[in-house]
């Protein structure tokens, strides 16, 4: 099997599992459970009790320590499987035109992304928000840079 095909695959399992996710609702998704078990001892207490901003309509304030925690790893969730999504695009696409398959890297994504979003509209508990396609967007763009990083790197 070939880099590029691998590429394309990690890309694809990645849409099979957002796809899988977004249809589930947030309380089939709520991990808090499982979270106050792991983290009894609260041992990220001290920086995340700082933490106080809002997301969409969603306030986020640290003193809720396993509401935080829940988000921040549904946040770097979204984030970091568009990173896979866009370095698994470019991998694929490597060997044709390098402008166009950075276009087609990101713009798989971030379309992606909007029709995810969409997805959760229709799946009970959910709601589309703005923010997670930009998020989701800013994930594969780093992918992106990361992977054209390393192929410099490569090429030198």
């Amino acid at each position: 099997m070939r880099k590029t095909d691998l590429g394309f695959a990690a890309a694809l399992i990645i849409m099979l599992v957002l796809f899988h996710s977004s249809s589930q609702t947030f309380a089939e998704q709520d991990a808090s459970g499982l979270l106050e078990k792991i983290l009894a001892s609260h041992p990220l207490h001290g920086i995340l009790a700082h933490i106080n901003f809002h997301y969409a309509d969603e306030h986020i304030d640290g003193k809720n320590y396993i509401a935080t925690v829940q988000f921040l790893i549904r946040k770097l969730a979204h984030f970091s499987t568009y990173l896979v999504m866009g370095s698994g695009l470019l991998i694929g696409l490597k060997g044709r035109q390098v402008k166009f398959a950075t276009l087609i890297a990101l713009a798989i994504p971030a379309l992606y992304a909007c029709s995810d979003e969409f997805h959760q509209m229709l799946t009970g508990g959910r709601s589309p928000l703005i923010q997670d396609v930009i998020l989701d967007t800013c994930g594969a763009l780093v992918g992106i840079l990361i992977t054209s990083k390393i192929y410099g790197i490569i090429k030198k």
